[in-house]
């Protein structure tokens, strides 16, 4: 609840280590309020630039990080108020009667942080404190330099470890019956009859490149069409490996073809009652997630990941506009687009917006749709 700080003592810090609890003054100048929680954002070269604090009652302010704020001040270890020391200022400035003409100025956000001198101070002690006002050789008053300070915000809060998969984990995923090439050579001799099957296979038996983008991609679609079209599990999943256990190169393009298998991997594994195995992919969908080594980085990719599961693109008005044109080619191929959106949340569990029961309803809903 927002009160008058007309009684309180307050004292002049950096925005960026604002915490939670403190009582910072508001830019009024009449009212504080205390913080209820602080976020930081950073600019596009990764320095803290925007400091949003959001305050108990409701309501946020933005402060550039390297602004100078006023938060109440504790009692300082000599027994008197904070205000009485280096940074505090007492009832919104210098008490009337501490300073001559020529005094100290409010240094507001010069790096210099107010100090208040009580009345008769200088008469009482002639010890020169870091910002006590002394008398200029010349005549006249000067403050004697003080070093600026130096504050250090504090580290943000980070979001829980994603544990990647251990040597146990990953002997559940079976070894490649020969070479990779071999291996999608066999599910096309499965299938002889199928144009999609041949069509791809034909392309990667001549060799497999997994530095490849459209290698990789290749692979997916494979896998996928064995599964969603001739619902071969088996040759699916056969497939698919070849692809899961490549680890995350830092190529977001490249990775998007291993992130689609591994997600159909998963489903296709709680599917068939292989739980798992389904969670030993799950883990390897999830491991880019740990690799930050950054607090602060690391919970605002966090937020970003949330944000993206929240708000999936499922490709609704592309679909309805193909079905508005009776035109159903391109209504397949959105639909097979938001299968593997759905696959991919379903993957991590389902996300704030949609349950895992949801997706697995949608999920089931699409795989009719297209395979009709």
């Amino acid at each position: 609840m927002n009160h008058q700080p007309a009684a309180q003592t307050y004292r002049a810090q950096q925005a960026g280590s604002l915490q939670t609890g403190d009582h910072l003054l508001l830019p009024d100048g009449q009212r504080s309020a205390e913080v209820h929680s602080v976020e930081i954002e950073n600019d596009d070269f990764g320095t803290p630039a925007i400091v949003l604090a959001t305050l108990t009652g409701g309501g946020m302010l933005r402060i550039a990080a390297g602004s100078s704020v006023r938060i109440a001040g504790a009692e300082s270890a000599s027994g008197g108020p904070a205000g009485s020391a280096v940074g505090g200022v007492q009832d919104g400035g210098v008490q009337d009667g501490g300073v001559e003409d020529g005094g100290v100025e409010d240094g507001g956000d010069t790096g210099v942080q107010d100090a208040e001198v009580q009345p008769g101070a200088a008469q009482e002690s002639d010890v020169v404190t870091p910002l006590q006002v002394v008398e200029h050789p010349n005549g006249g008053a000067a403050p004697s330099p003080a070093p600026p300070a130096v504050v250090v915000p504090p580290l943000p809060v980070t979001t829980p470890a994603v544990i990647g998969p251990s040597a146990e984990d990953l002997a559940l995923i079976p070894e490649p019956a020969g070479t990779p090439e071999s291996v999608v050579e066999a599910v096309a001799e499965a299938h002889p009859d199928s144009v999609g099957v041949l069509l791809l296979a034909d392309k990667l038996v001549k060799g497999i490149n997994t530095k490849s983008g459209s290698c990789l991609k290749d692979l997916s679609d494979l896998a996928h069409e064995l599964f969603i079209m001739l619902k071969d599990t088996d040759g699916a999943l056969a497939v698919a490996d070849l692809l899961n256990v490549l680890p995350f190169d830092g190529n977001p393009g490249r990775w998007s073809s291993v992130e689609a298998s591994l997600s159909l991997s998963t489903y296709i594994c709680r599917q068939t009652g292989q739980k798992d195995r389904a969670a030993v992919y799950e883990k390897l969908l999830r491991a880019p997630d740990n690799q930050e080594n950054d607090p602060f980085k690391a919970r605002m990719q966090a937020r970003v990941r949330q944000r993206s599961l929240n708000e999936p693109n499922l490709y609704d008005k592309e679909i309805f506009r193909s079905m508005d044109n009776s035109n159903h080619e391109a209504e397949r191929e959105w639909r097979l687009l938001r299968l593997e959106s759905l696959l991919f949340l379903r993957a991590h569990g389902g996300s704030q917006t949609i349950s895992a029961g949801e997706l697995e309803r949608r999920i089931a809903n699409e795989l009719e749709s297209v395979r009709a």
